[in-house]
């Protein structure tokens, strides 16, 4: 079982992809005092769960499955046992094929799901609850400069824009992040005019990530290896560009590396990103609007893909596929910087990490 909680404890759920060793969502207890991570437990059975949002209020959890063959992968809705962490599937649906990524806006009404296989972006209305009803599918179309990787629409992640007015998505195949205007009475998408903003041909765009006070997003670019720094309007949803960064110290050449996930310290002064067969952790702080980059270190294992801060900003946990192992680190209140902790868990194959407050 999942250890007693202390004062100061968080659940931490881990999106896995199966195989004989991992079979599903797991779940430990973060002791965000001193960083202890207690040992993973499968808090549900599920087939590549492999990526997690929580409700905002900490009750539901969702997750996108993914599986090879005729199965077009589905989107679930769990509640959560406040006390043990365990989960109970409360609904599932189909999420219209090779699901990425799904996402869940602040008041808790809409449920976002992206298609990598399928080029599509979907929306559900979500109900008290926990269950949901299908919504908008939206097919993208087009392709960009990488032949073979970008012959046609990827979308590889949908997330909700702070204000619950619009939806944004990275899509890897087209080098546009789309903007969508969200009904909130039924979760209904139609496109915003202007409808995307455009990330240099070739990048790879892959996931964007909101400062804490909602004015500037970062998109992560898988095949560029960079950060775009966007301007973010929430009146008129619209993306401006301010600055491109790589993720990557002098020298290193992106052509042989792939970003994946990018995050903001609670606080707003610092962003994250992992950079997989590179293996490591980027470290930008945030000074006058720009980022720059300060540290970069081996993440501790193989194929960096998810990560995640914990609420009060002093964690990372980082999941390494290839490796199957989670490695945590210290973040310096001050510098922003990580230390590796010493500890390495076994969760499955993780893929993404997310965290839950307890009610003990």
């Amino acid at each position: 079982m999942v250890p007693a909680a202390g004062a100061r404890d968080c659940f931490v759920y881990f999106g896995t992809f199966t195989d004989s060793s991992s079979r599903g969502i797991y779940v430990s207890r973060l002791d965000m005092d001193n960083g202890n991570v207690s040992a993973p437990e499968l808090a549900a059975e599920a087939d590549s769960p492999n990526y997690l949002a929580i409700s905002p209020d900490g009750h539901f959890l969702f997750a996108v499955t993914r599986v090879d063959g005729n199965d077009p992968g589905s989107v679930a809705s769990y509640s959560i046992d406040g006390k043990t962490g365990a989960l109970r599937r409360l609904d599932i649906k189909s999420s219209g094929g090779g699901p990425c990524y799904v996402g869940d806006d602040a008041d808790d009404r809409c449920l976002l799901t992206a298609n990598y296989g399928g080029g599509t972006v979907r929306s559900f209305h979500l109900n008290p609850d926990g269950t949901f009803t299908d919504a908008t599918v939206i097919q993208h179309h087009g392709s960009s400069v990488n032949a073979s990787r970008q012959a046609g629409p990827h979308p590889h992640c949908f997330v909700p824009a702070p204000g619950g007015r619009f939806a944004l998505a990275c899509d890897l195949g087209l080098d546009k992040v789309m903007v969508y205007k969200v009904n909130p009475a039924n979760a209904a998408l139609t496109p915003n005019d202007p409808p995307f903003a455009t990330i240099p041909p070739g990048s790879g765009p892959r996931h964007i990530a909101f400062s804490p006070d909602g004015k500037t997003a970062c998109v992560v670019s898988e095949m560029a290896c960079t950060v775009t720094v966007f301007d973010w309007d929430g009146e008129r949803g619209t993306l401006t560009p301010r600055q491109s960064l790589s993720l990557l110290p002098p020298g290193q050449y992106k052509d042989t590396f792939t970003a994946a996930e990018i995050a903001w310290r609670p606080d707003g002064r610092f962003v994250y990103a992992t950079v997989r067969t590179h293996n490591s952790v980027s470290v930008m702080a945030v000074k006058r609007g720009k980022l720059s980059l300060i540290q970069n270190l081996p993440c501790g294992g193989d194929f960096p893909r998810g990560m995640g801060i914990d609420p009060s900003g002093r964690w990372l946990l980082v999941g390494n596929q290839k490796s199957k192992t989670v490695t945590v680190f210290g973040i310096d209140a001050r510098s922003g910087k990580l230390t590796p902790t010493g500890q390495v868990l076994d969760a499955g194959i993780p893929v993404d990490i997310k965290f839950a407050p307890m009610t003990e």
